[in-house]
């Protein structure tokens, strides 16, 4: 673990994946302090934390517990009040049949590696495709004859 000096800002590194790290406390009164900026912070604010691409850990100072998966599902809660079709019915169905360990289990196997693929995937479309567009390629034409291509009901010319 190293610490990298980000504007005013203490932020820890870990070496093993090079996320970058922030720690919070939450105390009784329900508000987050952020140790490396001295300052209390909002749940919105975590959420842009994390869009930038912090991992962070949020302390229970009473209780002295970890509270970062609770104070994170608050977060994504309060994106589904202001966003009610973010989680679809069926899959919060779903989530409650499984039972606690199934949904553990997907969540730590499977979805974050799915979710982090996606991401990545679309990530990586998005420069070729913003490349393509600088270079001024036409793709009207190209898509067509493409799409024509992969039609197996097309008549072959001869």
């Amino acid at each position: 673990m190293t610490v990298e000096e980000i504007g005013n800002q203490s932020i820890m590194i870990n070496e093993t994946n090079n996320q970058k790290k922030k720690k919070y406390k939450k105390y009784p009164n329900r508000r987050i302090y952020d140790t490396s900026t001295s300052k209390y912070v909002t749940l919105p604010e975590i959420a842009e934390t994390i869009k930038k691409g912090y991992e962070i850990e949020i302390w229970d100072v009473k209780l002295n517990e970890d509270v970062t998966a609770l104070t994170l599902t608050q977060i994504v809660m309060d994106l589904a009040k202001k966003n009610r079709n973010l989680i679809p019915i069926r899959l919060l169905h779903l989530f409650i049949q499984a039972g606690e360990t199934v949904m553990h289990e997907f969540f730590e196997n499977y979805f974050a590696k799915t979710l982090e693929s996606f991401i990545t995937y679309r990530q990586q479309m998005e420069e070729q495709f913003k490349l393509y567009m600088d270079l001024g390629m036409d793709f009207s034409t190209k898509s067509k004859d493409f799409v024509d291509q992969l039609n197996p009901f097309q008549t072959q010319q001869k």
